[in-house]
């Protein structure tokens, strides 16, 4: 059995005019914002020391040293010295070679000049002997041979001034004829040459010399 539900009862409700509407007022869109520019300063102007002028001794200094020759390149450094070395060397050898040669010319000409001496002083002091001689008187019975030695001081002028027995014959009687024939032979015979002169004399004798 079919069973029917009756349709529920529809109120409605009328009036006199539409309902008012809301009107919706669009909101505008907000404006960009302006971009902000960073401030520019201006930069400080800075005023340029000005420069007194150069007196004129300062560029007259420039032109000089402006006018001075360009350096000439250094020359080139020999490493190998061993060519200097050797010619270094081979001089002082030569040198050494030749000083060497000059003192041995030296020394013989000392030793010739010496031996002349010796021979010009030998002739000397036989002169003073021969004079002295001249003047001893010799002692009966003297043996054999003895040498006495004796000390004479004399003035520039052979004018004995002293007479020194240094060593004895070992006979008195003879040193003492000897002594005398010394003060006796005064003034004594002068050098032939004055750089011969001697002031002390050593003079040796013998009796049968």
């Amino acid at each position: 059995m079919v069973t029917v539900v009756p349709p529920e009862a529809v109120m409605v409700e009328l009036w006199d005019s539409p309902p008012a509407v809301e009107k919706v007022v669009a909101q505008p869109e907000p404006l960009p914002k302006p971009e902000v520019k960073p401030e520019i300063k201006p930069e400080p102007i800075v005023e340029k020391a000005v420069e007194p002028p150069k007196p004129d001794i300062v560029l007259e200094k420039k032109k000089e040293v402006k006018k001075q020759a360009p350096k000439k390149p250094e020359p080139k450094l020999d490493l190998d010295r061993s060519k200097d070395i050797r010619a270094q060397l081979e001089h002082e050898t030569a040198a050494l070679k030749q000083q060497a040669e000059k003192n041995r010319i030296l020394d013989e000409m000392r030793r010739e000049a010496a031996t002349a001496a010796a021979r010009a002083d030998a002739a000397y002091v036989g002169k003073l002997k021969g004079k002295i001689k001249s003047n001893i008187v010799l002692p009966p019975e003297i043996p054999g041979n003895p040498e006495a030695i004796f000390d004479v001081v004399q003035l520039p002028t052979g004018e004995v001034m002293s007479v020194k027995l240094r060593k004895s014959s070992g006979h008195k009687a003879y040193d003492a004829a000897v002594e005398r024939a010394i003060f006796k032979s005064s003034p004594l015979p002068r050098p032939d040459r004055p750089e011969q002169f001697q002031r002390s004399l050593e003079i040796k004798f013998k009796p049968l010399d």
